[in-house]
């Protein structure tokens, strides 16, 4: 039988010493990180891209599940039926190239867009709605703006950053 992908879950905030635990028993793993800017200097500067998962190629009869299952700091493969759910090499080419985007941008998504900024959402229940930008929310892909309603009356709306797209000023 060939290696999958799997989804293996960690503790809470043991990500690292998972990952640490599954390079150490010689496993191929693919544990996506991003560079943050915390609001707190003291705080985590590298954060999980997925926290409390990340993914391991393995071939599971010859390893066992039990070993990932009883690793130090993990909670086992994720699972449906009973059985635990592959993840195809797409996925996982998908989100290696979303994440080095990422990380090619400095780890910011709108460094062009400055709170006070008109924004356009393109997507979801506001879509065509233009907004003022309030600000990135720190250590996620999500930002808040602003919608201006009736009677002058603005709302503050939390969305993905995927969502949102700056307008261009006329000169």
């Amino acid at each position: 039988m060939s290696a999958d992908w799997y989804v293996l879950r960690s503790k809470a905030r043991k990500e690292d010493a998972l990952y640490a635990q599954v390079v150490q028993r010689g496993l191929e793993v693919f544990y996506p990180r991003l560079r943050v800017n915390p609001v707190n200097p003291r705080s985590r500067k590298v954060r999980p891209y997925f926290p409390g998962y990340m993914f391991v190629r393995v071939d599971l009869e010859a390893v066992g599940l039990s070993v990932l299952q009883w690793m130090p700091n993990s909670l086992g493969l994720v699972q449906f039926g009973g059985e635990p759910a592959t993840v195809p090499d797409s996925m996982i080419n998908a989100i290696r190239k979303r994440t080095e985007e990422i990380a090619a941008a400095g780890g910011e998504l709108f460094t062009d867009v400055a709170p006070g900024d008109k924004v356009r959402i393109h997507t979801g229940p506001f879509a065509g709605y233009d907004a003022i930008f309030d600000a990135r929310l720190p250590g996620t892909e999500r930002v808040r703006v602003l919608l201006q309603f009736l009677n002058e009356r603005r709302v503050s709306v939390e969305l993905h950053a995927g969502q949102i797209a700056p307008v261009k000023r006329k000169r």
